[in-house]
């Protein structure tokens, strides 16, 4: 071999729990992207309707959402129309709760690959946090399409009042891809050793749901309860999303600002008990 174009890769322990291997996901960032394909390819293969699914689910959800919370149980929506506003909930709802779902088992599914080859671990449950943004990007194009409809076309636009937070909100996709990853690398890293958490994972995910201001207001949380905002980050982002788009529904920055420290903090957990669980986990499956 030419000694110009000889070269060796040294793969070295990793000594710090808090350690990301920036370098190394440069390094394999076609293996992300490869990883970001296949997830989004693979999930509708072999559907009918395919991409379409992503339309088609949070639509369903929206007119049972609407049936029963606004028509049976007389929950109001604060004078928005409760199909727009259910639909902006979901949004945000749908890409963190497809993110967790996703990630919970990045270490089962992916034990056959991790014994045979190296790469920086934390790329898969990563991969699987951006490819769900394809699918947000769907849904946000089926949300504006009926919320410019409502706006424009019909009475209870008096009542959308759209103002400038608006241009905040992809801050808040942000925060809520590196709060998905946070809570999916803990999630992973629990079922890699209890593997109980993948049968309760969908249970969990629905309570959280009803924890979060999805399918109604926070003025219609009775303030002794509303400390609940505080201590999920997913009711602040939902809020804003919803105080973004109609103006009219109640946003605390104070929330907002706990919600941003929640989410540094679950992160920075995340990924240290992800490089925990990683250095041993194929002892362990």
């Amino acid at each position: 071999m030419d000694k110009n174009n000889s070269y060796e890769i040294i793969i070295k322990p990793n000594r710090s729990w808090f350690y990301i291997d920036w370098k190394g996901l440069f390094h394999y960032s076609d293996l992300l992207w490869f990883l970001v394909k296949r997830d989004f390819v693979a999930r509708y293969k072999q559907t009918i309707l395919g991409p379409l699914w992503f339309i088609i689910q949070p639509l369903i959800m929206t007119v049972v959402f609407t049936i029963i919370f606004n028509r049976v149980a007389k929950i109001y929506t604060d004078r928005i129309p409760p199909y727009v506003f259910y639909l902006c909930g979901l949004l945000i709802w749908d890409y963190f709760s497809r993110c967790i779902n996703s990630t919970a088992t990045s270490f089962l599914t992916n034990a056959h690959i991790f014994d045979k080859v190296y790469f920086p671990r934390i790329i898969v449950p990563l991969s699987s946090v951006i490819s769900n943004l394809f699918a947000f990007g769907i849904q946000l194009i089926t949300f504006l399409g009926f919320y410019f409809y409502f706006k424009l076309f019909t009475q209870a636009g008096v009542n959308i009042k759209p103002n400038t937070f608006i241009f905040v909100l992809p801050l808040l996709l942000l925060q809520t891809v590196f709060f998905s990853l946070g809570v999916g690398l803990w999630i992973s890293a629990l079922t890699a050793k209890y593997r109980d958490f993948t049968f309760l994972m969908g249970f969990l995910t629905q309570l959280w749901m009803y924890a979060t201001p999805v399918i109604y207001p926070v003025s219609s949380i009775p303030e002794h309860w509303r400390f609940i905002l505080a201590v999920n980050p997913m009711a602040a982002i939902t809020a804003s999303f919803h105080y973004a788009f109609f103006g009219s529904t109640t946003l605390s920055l104070k929330y907002l600002q706990l919600s941003v420290v929640a989410t540094i903090a679950v992160f920075a957990s995340g990924v240290l008990i992800f490089n925990k669980v990683e250095r041993t986990f194929i002892d362990t499956v």
